[in-house]
């Protein structure tokens, strides 16, 4: 069954992807250089390439996620005593330390968003792949959602480079920032380039097919 709604593809219309200019350029289809009137950059009906860069760009994230999680993020220097941390053994040192709100803000923000976030992108690609029908609007909205609280993962770089930049006590306190944190300042930047450039359009082109 065709849809009866009216798009914006319909009509020969398309959203610019920097300003969310509604427009309506000539020939989209065969304009490829077609611009947005008010800030100029290209226009496409569809993100060029969307799955094959989201892909790619979440297999690299994915691989990096390893060494994030078990390198050491911080070497903490005092009194002679050196102790490197992972992310996970500082939320377990908070946790020990009675600090349970902490733990809980460092272990959402730099464990569970991003494994959650690979997952979601996954599941998003492959229903665009397979072009599954199951609730659209539930899928765009966690898109939405992904691509929103995605950066708030950087909250631990945040950290370490603030302690970094205090803790220089010299032979008595120092903190240094570890190779996790590379590592891991690493999957939030590749994961947040994947959201941008996933296409949630793609979703709902779909919902406007024939059944034949």
């Amino acid at each position: 069954m065709a849809t009866t709604e009216l798009t914006a593809r319909h009509m020969g219309m398309v959203s610019c992807h920097t300003c969310h200019l509604l427009c309506t350029p000539p020939d989209i289809q065969e304009r490829q250089l077609a611009c947005c009137p008010r800030c100029g950059s290209t226009l496409h009906g569809r993100k060029p390439n969307s799955l094959a860069r989201c892909l790619a760009l979440v297999i690299a994230a994915s691989v990096l996620m390893f060494p994030a999680q078990m390198l050491p993020i911080t070497i903490t220097s005092a009194l002679g005593h050196t102790q490197s941390d992972t992310i996970l053994s500082g939320v377990i040192y908070f946790i020990h330390s009675g600090m349970w709100p902490i733990a809980l803000v460092i272990f959402i923000a730099s464990v569970f968003v991003p494994f959650c976030k690979i997952l979601i992108l996954i599941l998003l690609m492959l229903s665009v792949q397979f072009r599954w029908r199951w609730n659209p609007r539930d899928r765009t909205r966690l898109y939405r959602i992904t691509e929103l609280v995605g950066r708030w993962s950087m909250v631990d770089v945040y950290v370490v480079t603030i302690l970094v930049a205090l803790v220089k006590l010299g032979a008595v306190a120092s903190i240094d920032a570890g190779p996790g944190a590379a590592f891991f300042a690493a999957v939030v930047i590749l994961t947040m380039y994947a959201a941008e450039y996933f296409d949630p359009r793609l979703i709902w082109d779909v919902m406007e097919e024939t059944d034949e």
